[in-house]
């Protein structure tokens, strides 16, 4: 297919010169005979390198000499330009002299890149070829001056696309990895400061320019822009499974992206050079380490010891290029990949060795890329094949699974001191999704995977044990932090039966934050953290950690609002509100009755709140009800106001608040969790999101006689995951109760 397409780019070139010679010939033909010379049709860029997607923008230029005479060249270029509008061409064109083509290209290093290309389609090609010549003099002139202003923008346009082998929609033009990366680097190349490998960046380039053929056929328009959608049709016309091409495109960014930071490193080494006496010494090799040393700006190998004899040599070669912040040299990643791999299971200092390389700090993650192009890493571990380049199915992952397990262990170097076993966490937040890609809750698949491993990296079966738990459990804090409440002791209790013991509960909250600060910003938001450290504090206290509880943040009651009153308020109700983490707590407390809490969650959905959990505490005949919102800017005047229009009748809810089901959303599942408490029924209830549901269910609760004694919601996408813990006049709901309020929860129309 690859030929074939390729032959498809260059026939739309071909076609397009024919009828820009047409045009030129046409627009030409009755001036005099001097007339047109000078004058030059110019195909810059895709269209210079005869490139041309299904709908690729059709870069050319007029040039024209220096002396041509205005309205002459305006006329040549109407005759041209119309007739290619009249066919719907999307025509990317300019009129310039000789003189204003060489001041565009030093004044704009984009432009100047394009020019690299320039190619005569129609008129004078001898002075295109002379203008061509004077674009690349001036660029080899000046490029130790110019490089570093295409780096500087090349580094802004990846900060603003990601990279291709990362983002959750690659844009194979724009993004790291891309082809205007293979356009750099060819004019890097053109620059004569530097080389790349000619052919492998070439077999890069057309195979990323396949797949935009392609994209550009499935959506029928201009794009760049591999979005989900499209995914399943151009995967099926390239004869790919969907998972397949998102590997191989991710690859070919991978690999474009390797390429180009290799070339810049080269690029930047050169720069910083000075001119030196024939009789001036070269770089000095400065031995590091045992078969290890710093040539230059690079890790390389001394060959002594051999790391085909040695498998400690790779160990320590990685170790320091983390470390030092330096790139394995090309040759070295190469050999090590070749080298011999430590007998298992490890030895104490091959492990030792390993853990050094995993706490080192941030040059972990270019330095594990280049191994991992290189090969080392499948011979370590060759349990993360199935992980590598694969995206999440989640939208708050920022990284590919592998990426983001990388930035894991280097998250987890910052909270080393708050654990017993650093290298255990090290391990851990490595392999803790090393289950992905595979059938199966990745969690329970990846335990006896993650133990494997750790066995054979040489830790002893308890160290194994606890990685296996680590990985199994990594998720446990976050979930019952967020679904269900961590003021019932039957909570804490049931993840401490599952941690076991106050070091484990550490490594696991260090590997929970690890994973999720590794996310995103918003999988560690201020509210989230807060929720988990707080579970965490009362699982300690469980365990035997008199201190757990010592942090007043973790009161059942938060200090910034008044404690609950069993005193009734003179006024209907009184409203307290404060910050609270990224969000807002409001505080309201009134005369006890049923269906209070229905109202108030109406009243907060009228007033345009987003609830994220809801907690009530009654005595004396007063409801005091706490309220987490994700607003951290709440009008207490307008909560206030549709508050009292709610509870003195003035509004109605069933006006206001309409439910709709999506039927193509499936049906609504209301779960009961039998084992979750004692002392409640603990009702989970997932549906479409929309404004009013919590009201709808807590409104059916109260109907049913029943109470609500805490609420945690949560949202993901378009869907609520929503639990109440419900009770009864005397406590906890009958089986026969709780199986009747299930019933009606899902007749609702969510």
């Amino acid at each position: 297919m690859t030929e074939e397409l390729s032959d498809r780019r260059r026939s739309r070139a071909d076609a397009l010169d024919r009828r820009l010679r047409d045009c030129f010939t046409k627009a030409v033909s009755d001036l005099p005979e001097a007339g047109g010379r000078g004058l030059a049709l110019v195909a810059v860029g895709g269209y210079g390198r005869r490139e041309m997607s299904p709908f690729s923008d059709v870069d050319v230029v007029l040039v024209h000499a220096d002396d041509a005479p205005a309205e002459l060249v305006a006329g040549v270029a109407e005759q041209i330009w119309y007739p290619l509008w009249d066919d719907g061409v999307a025509l990317d064109h300019a009129v310039r002299s000789n003189a204003e083509m060489l001041a565009t290209a030093a004044d704009d290093v984009r432009a100047a890149l394009g020019m690299l290309d320039a190619r005569a389609v129609a008129g004078d090609v001898a002075a295109v070829t002379a203008l061509r010549s004077e674009v690349l003099a001036a660029w080899r002139r000046t490029a130790r001056h110019r490089l570093p202003e295409l780096e500087r923008s090349v580094h802004d346009r990846v900060e603003r696309a990601g990279w291709i082998a990362q983002s959750a929609i690659m844009d194979l033009k724009e993004s790291g990895g891309g082809l205007r990366d293979g356009t750099v680097m060819r004019a890097l190349v053109a620059s004569w400061l530097v080389d790349v490998p000619h052919r492998e960046l070439e077999a890069l380039r057309a195979a990323m320019l396949d797949v935009r053929d392609v994209l550009h056929d499935v959506a029928g328009r201009p794009t760049d822009r591999l979005t989900p959608e499209l995914v399943v049709e151009v995967a099926a016309a390239m004869g790919f499974a969907p998972d397949q091409l998102d590997l191989h495109v991710r690859d070919l960014g991978r690999r474009t992206a390797h390429l180009a930071t290799t070339t810049w490193r080269r690029v930047d080494a050169v720069l910083v050079d000075r001119p030196r006496s024939r009789s001036a010494p070269g770089p000095r090799l400065d031995p590091v380490a045992p078969g290890v040393a710093v040539l230059g700006d690079e890790i390389v190998l001394t060959g002594s010891p051999d790391p085909e004899d040695d498998p400690l040599v790779a160990l320590r070669a990685v170790g320091e290029a983390v470390r030092r912040g330096l790139p394995l040299s090309s040759a070295s990643a190469v050999r090590l990949a070749r080298g011999a791999v430590p007998p298992e299971p490890w030895s104490a200092e091959a492990q030792r060795l390993l853990v050094e390389v995993l706490t080192a700090g941030p040059g972990l993650v270019p330095v594990w890329e280049d191994i991992d192009l290189a090969g080392l890493v499948d011979r370590w571990l060759p349990e993360w094949a199935p992980i590598r380049l694969r995206g999440s199915s989640s939208p708050v992952h920022r990284f590919t699974i592998d990426r983001h397990s990388v930035e894991a262990v280097i998250v987890a170097t910052g909270l080393m001191r708050t654990v017993a076993r650093p290298d255990l966490l090290a391990v851990a937040a490595l392999l803790h999704d090393i289950g992905k890609g595979r059938d199966g809750d990745h969690s329970e698949v990846g335990a006896p995977i993650a133990r494997d491993v750790a066995v054979r990296w040489g830790f002893d079966p308890a160290d194994a044990d606890t990685v296996a738990d680590l990985v199994r459990w990594h998720l446990l804090l976050p979930t019952v932090a967020t679904r269900r409440d961590i003021e019932d002791p039957d909570t804490a209790a049931r993840v401490a039966a599952l941690v076991g013991d106050v070091d484990r509960l550490d490594l696991l909250a260090a590997l929970t934050e690890s994973d999720a600060r590794a996310t995103s910003p918003a999988a560690w938001s201020a509210w989230r953290s807060g929720l988990v450290r707080g579970l965490v504090a009362k699982v300690g206290a469980v365990l035997g950690d008199e201190t757990a509880l010592d942090d007043p943040s973790y009161a059942g009651w938060p200090a910034a609002l008044p404690p609950p009153s069993s005193t009734l308020p003179s006024e209907p109700f009184t409203l307290d509100v404060a910050a609270h983490h990224d969000g807002s707590l409001v505080q309201i407390a009134a005369a006890d009755r049923d269906g209070l809490l229905a109202d108030l969650a109406g009243a907060l959905s009228v007033a345009g709140q987003q609830i994220r959990s809801a907690r009530l505490v009654e005595g004396g005949g007063v409801a005091t009800s706490l309220w987490e919102v994700a607003d951290p800017d709440v009008d207490p005047g307008r909560l206030r106001r549709r508050i009292s229009q709610v509870l003195s009748g003035a509004l109605s809810l069933e006006d206001r608040l309409t439910l709709s089901a999506d039927a193509s959303a499936g049906r609504p599942q209301v779960m009961l969790h039998h084992d979750s408490s004692t002392s409640a029924a603990v009702v989970e209830v997932r549906a479409q999101d929309q404004r009013g549901l919590v009201w709808a269910v807590a409104r059916t609760i109260s109907r049913e006689g029943y109470s609500i004694r805490s609420a945690h919601l949560s949202t993901f996408g378009p869907q609520a995951r929503d639990v109440f813990y419900v009770v009864g006049a005397g406590g906890a709901l009958s089986p026969e109760q709780a199986d009747g309020l299930v019933a009606r929860l899902r007749a609702l129309p969510l």
